[in-house]
């Protein structure tokens, strides 16, 4: 290395080591460390254009569909504006810079991430541009796929799944796992279980044996379900493993055979089962399975059995015959019984400790004072001591016109001696006030009257 380089230059020189170890510490499950890494690569952006990719499609990986917003906001800074039918892509930077499972990796996360954020116009318009950008690849389809379900074209779904499936049988395992999830969740449990059948490396599991029959028998095909043991059965049976899964299949096809009402089947199977193996297990199956079928085979089986202790001198016939024995305490074990719950009481009575009550800052229990109101959480209306308010009735009522009302209100504000006047004062002003009211109205008689005669001329 050269020297007296800048800081700068060294970090973006090691910006790949950088994500390495980022990613190092994501697949090792120390998903702060990694998260906490990633983002200080992107905050300082002084890494190349595929390493900040990388970072930020890793980063947005992590979170989920947590902070979907913010995810989204850090994919676009990675696409630009394109000219055809598909509105975003890669900048032409990362186009070549990055490899075809990177990039088929950061449209994917791009999909999930519209789908979480209920963007479907968006999503839908970059699923239609994948499988030209990625023919060779099995997202695509998966991609489409999801985007049906979410919406609610289940159906249509399984139907793309299907023809993917038959058209590249080579890339058929993934496509058909997910055509059997989405038909189980849908409610179509006859094509999830055939399509779990098309897929013949794991029919023979036990886990993928129990799902078909689950799947089948909920479709009410019982007989189908029967023929998938039988298969898995005959395939353990030729198969040169040393983890053989045999005596697992063969126990739970038994349960099932018995549970369906084919006893016989059931029988065979855990005859098989103790003949092979001398399972205890298959050896109580085969004798409750045998008797309701043969009464000699469940019989000469049934001492195989290890007799229980104290069993021996029990007469069965004549215990049957009895009405039933009654438990009896003799008077050892009474007095037993009652030594030890003495004890008992006395320990417990040891046990208890009375704590002196704990009163409130300056009170005094000899002198507690008058008791305090039993009604005092009681609202005022539930009260015995409550009283309503009365109205005050006397309150004059206000008549009259509005200068009645002034007229009664300057009488009251005015002083004693003016309300104690002489009634000689009262009277002359009684009639001086009269002879102006008739001056008055004399006068405006003829003022009247003249005014008439002017209107006549």
């Amino acid at each position: 290395m050269e020297d007296n380089l800048a800081d700068d230059e060294i970090e973006i020189e090691l910006a790949p080591l950088a994500v390495q170890l980022a990613y190092v510490q994501q697949l090792l499950g120390n998903t702060p460390e990694a998260m906490e890494a990633y983002t200080g690569i992107i905050n300082r952006n002084l890494a190349d254009e595929s390493s900040l990719a990388v970072a930020v499609n890793n980063l947005v990986a992590l979170k989920g569909p947590k902070d979907i917003s913010d995810s989204l906001r850090k994919l676009d800074r990675l696409m630009e504006k394109g000219n055809g039918a598909q509105s975003f892509q890669l900048s032409n930077g990362l186009e070549s810079k990055l490899s075809p499972k990177q990039r088929e990796t950061i449209y994917t996360n791009r999909v999930l991430l519209l789908l979480h954020a209920n963007r479907m116009d968006q999503a839908r318009e970059l699923v239609a541009a994948l499988p030209d950008m990625f023919a060779d690849s099995v997202m695509p389809v998966l991609l489409q796929a999801a985007v049906l379900v979410r919406e609610n074209k289940s159906g249509k779904a399984e139907e793309i799944l299907g023809q993917f499936a038959e058209k590249f049988p080579n890339k058929a395992k993934v496509v058909l796992l997910a055509r059997a999830q989405i038909a189980a969740v849908a409610g179509h449990p006859q094509i999830a279980a055939e399509s779990l059948s098309k897929i013949a490396d794991i029919q023979h599991l036990p886990a993928t044996v129990a799902t078909i029959v689950s799947l089948k028998e909920r479709a009410g095909d019982i007989d189908g379900a029967e023929a998938v043991f039988d298969s898995a059965i005959q395939w353990w049976s030729n198969a040169m493993t040393e983890d053989n899964k045999l005596t697992v299949i063969m126990q739970e096809a038994a349960s099932f055979k018995l549970k369906h009402g084919r006893e016989k089947e059931a029988a065979r199977l855990y005859e098989e089962l103790v003949k092979s193996h001398g399972s205890v297990q298959a050896l109580i199956g085969l004798v409750t399975t045998a008797a309701r079928v043969d009464v000699d085979k469940a019989e000469a089986y049934e001492k195989q059995l290890k007799p229980l202790p104290g069993l021996k001198g029990v007469d069965v016939e004549s215990l049957e015959r009895t009405s039933g024995a009654k438990h009896i305490q003799s008077d050892s074990r009474v007095g037993i019984t009652e030594a030890y719950e003495e004890s008992k009481n006395k320990e417990k009575a040891k046990k208890k400790r009375k704590r002196k009550p704990r009163y409130p800052k300056g009170f005094d229990p000899a002198n507690p004072g008058p008791p305090p109101d039993p009604e005092r959480w009681l609202p005022k209306r539930e009260r015995s001591s409550y009283r309503p308010k009365r109205k005050d009735k006397r309150a004059a009522q206000v008549r009259g016109s509005q200068g009645a009302v002034v007229r009664e209100k300057h009488e009251a504000a005015g002083s004693d001696t003016s309300a104690n006047t002489s009634n000689s004062k009262s009277d002359q002003a009684t009639t001086s006030k009269g002879s102006s009211q008739n001056a008055v109205a004399s006068q405006s008689k003829p003022s009247s009257k003249s005014s008439k005669k002017k209107s006549r001329k």
